[in-house]
């Protein structure tokens, strides 16, 4: 017997695991078409026979790259990064999600000016496309369709609603808003000003907003048009917004911002006029970034379950991959109660 035939192969695997071939390199790939009952033991038996996987030749008889692409969407920040602190979390809970499902990570920003898509998955780059952000949804929509016709493999973070090209992964931003909204009306708000875009062109502010809208109508209180006010998700944004307001003389007792950032520059508007965060007006977020915790005072917020949802997206992904059906999931989100919220507004406040 010659040294080379010494070293184990996939075919001698799936002799000892009582499978086939094909069964051995999908379980050794991380496919979630083999039960993790199979994964396991072939794993062990690789294991002992000191097998590795040939990553370059498994890929090319597959004509899969083995790696899926992460394209950032580029955010306006008061740093150099250009990233939403939000999908900071969600690129780290990917990035672990891919290496558990055997696939490398490509990550870029995306080039809304040029066919970005072409450079990915058309030329055999990756297996496949997840998005993070996309600017104004109704601009985007176009280019995402143009995915689903070619058949890209791709799967978005966004709201996930009826009609959408492709499969989206989200938070359900309705409860969300509804949930917190509720919250600020049981500590005796009533003037409750929303800070984020409310129309089709944002889906998760709009949703955010129509579960807010539904809480105060539960409560017997109409919906104030002046109250809400247009914001992108910076902290410039809800600075501006919040200055709006405020020079404009609208009479309010709390805000519901779309967003961390967005409430964190509404904040420190409230501190330049000289009301107090939460006595004269209360305020609270959505999506529980590391920086809402640290905010003076704290933020209350909604917390988005980022370590699940950027397994789902990568689970997602490789079940589309993998010719498998998929469907868009909404994931449940829970409050985040602290300082800026929780107490009882003074009398004659603003």
């Amino acid at each position: 017997m010659t040294r080379s035939r010494d070293k184990a192969t996939s075919f001698d695997i799936a002799h000892l695991a009582g499978v086939s071939q094909p069964t051995v390199s999908r379980a050794l790939r991380g496919s979630p078409m083999v039960s993790e009952e199979t994964r396991r033991r072939i794993r062990a038996i690789a294991e002992q026979l000191n097998y590795k996987v040939d990553k370059n030749a498994s890929n090319l008889r597959a004509q899969q790259s083995g790696t899926l692409a992460l394209l950032l969407f580029e955010d306006p920040t008061p740093d150099d990064s250009l990233i939403n602190p939000f999908f900071l979390s969600m690129l780290g809970s990917i990035t672990r999600a891919c290496a558990l499902n055997g696939y490398d990570l490509l990550v870029s920003f995306q080039q809304l000016s040029t066919d970005w898509q072409a450079d990915y998955e058309d030329n055999h780059k990756a297996d496949g496309i997840l998005l993070l952000g996309y600017g104004d949804y109704l601009e985007s929509v176009q280019r995402l369709q143009k995915l689903a016709e070619q058949g890209t493999h791709f799967v978005r973070w966004g709201a996930a609603l009826p009609g959408q090209p492709g499969v989206s992964i989200g938070s359900d931003n309705f409860q969300g808003g509804h949930d917190i909204t509720a919250h600020l009306l049981q500590c005796g708000r009533k003037r409750i000003a929303f800070l984020g875009h409310a129309s089709n062109h944002y889906p998760e502010f709009f949703e955010r907003y129509r579960g807010h809208v539904e809480a105060l109508r539960a409560a017997g209180i109409e919906a104030d048009p002046l109250l809400q006010v247009d914001a992108i998700t910076t902290e410039q944004s809800g600075h501006e917004a919040m200055n709006g307001l405020l020079e404009r003389g609208i009479g309010l007792d709390a805000v519901f911002a779309a967003s961390d950032l967005i409430a964190i520059g509404a904040m420190k508007a409230l501190h330049e006029h000289g009301l107090r965060v939460p006595e004269d007006v209360a305020v609270a977020g959505f999506d529980d970034i590391p920086m809402a915790s640290f905010a003076n005072p704290s933020l209350s917020t909604v917390q988005q379950d980022t370590k699940r949802a950027g397994a789902l997206m990568v689970e997602s992904l490789v079940r589309l991959i993998n010719k498998q059906p998929v469907e868009s999931q909404s994931i449940p989100v829970k409050l985040a109660l602290r300082q800026s919220s929780q107490q009882t507004p003074d009398v004659g406040a603003t």
